[in-house]
């Protein structure tokens, strides 16, 4: 695969580097085949010394260059480039965009009805490989489109396709949901200082505990009701504050926030 891609990234922000350097590191680019697009200078200077890779002012450069095209701006941005991208884009390209809300229809319609297309949701973990994603692909993006996608985006984390209607989910879930774990980080390290922790130390046991814990849900598969079973001893520590956590209602509170931003991704897709 190395040998014969060629990706360009309409967008050099963070994102747009997080991922090209996962795709280098991975090894299924060269900085060579890498190419990106920024009207700002300082995030083009920022690509370059992160990924080593070229970079550019124009779009159309990086049309004329790549297959592969990552869509990386903000979503009030897209119709601007997409109608600047059409009279370049051929049925060599295929784009995948990572612009948050920006349906299929909307990217088919600035493109061509016939135009491959894939629309991702990752989440900000991706500046640390730690990404989770998921994507949907067009009408006229095939499975040898929807592979690529996957192993694109697993270099930074770990990927899924699902159907379109369900990346309102994915964004209140895993997309939003990064805010939700950072406060609960925030709320453990609390409690650490209020049981006599140095702040510093707390914040790490927390964020350690956060990362220990999530690890043992993806590499053991158990279900996490056993792995929490499996802490709580008999008349323990562990039992008290679950208990706490209980009457608290966090099981509620985490649930309605996850489908409170999912409606709200719904709504901003719809404007």
């Amino acid at each position: 695969m190395a040998s014969k891609l060629t990706i360009g990234f309409l967008g050099a922000g963070k994102m747009a580097t997080a991922l090209a350097r996962g795709l280098v590191r991975a090894g299924l680019a060269k900085p060579g085949q890498i190419l990106a697009s920024d009207v700002s200078a300082a995030a083009r200077a920022a690509f370059a010394k992160e990924v080593g890779a070229k970079t550019t002012a124009a779009n159309a450069d990086v049309l004329k260059f790549a297959t592969v095209l990552i869509l990386a701006v903000k979503p009030d941005q897209v119709a601007e480039l997409l109608r600047e991208a059409r009279p370049g884009f051929t049925n060599r390209h295929l784009l995948i965009s990572i612009a948050a809300g920006v349906t299929l229809a909307k990217l088919e319609s600035g493109l061509g009805a016939d135009a491959r297309v894939i629309r991702v949701m990752p989440n900000t973990p991706a500046l640390v490989g730690a990404s989770a994603t998921a994507f949907a692909t067009g009408k006229s993006a095939t499975a040898g489109d929807a592979q690529l996608a996957q192993k694109l985006f697993s270099s930074v984390g770990i990927a899924f396709q699902v159907k379109e209607s369900l990346l309102d989910a994915v964004t209140g879930l895993s997309g939003s949901g990064p805010a939700y774990v950072y406060v609960m980080i925030e709320a453990l390290s609390d409690g650490g200082v209020a049981a006599g922790l140095p702040r510093d130390v707390a914040t790490k046991l927390a964020a350690q505990t956060v990362l220990g814990g999530a690890k043992m849900v993806l590499e053991t598969g158990q279900h996490p009701g056993a792995l929490k079973d499996m802490v709580a001893s008999p008349g323990g520590t562990t039992i008290e504050g679950l208990h706490e956590l209980e009457k608290g209602k966090l099981r509620g509170t985490l649930i309605n926030a996850v489908r409170a931003a999912t409606e709200k991704s719904k709504k901003l897709g719809q404007s």
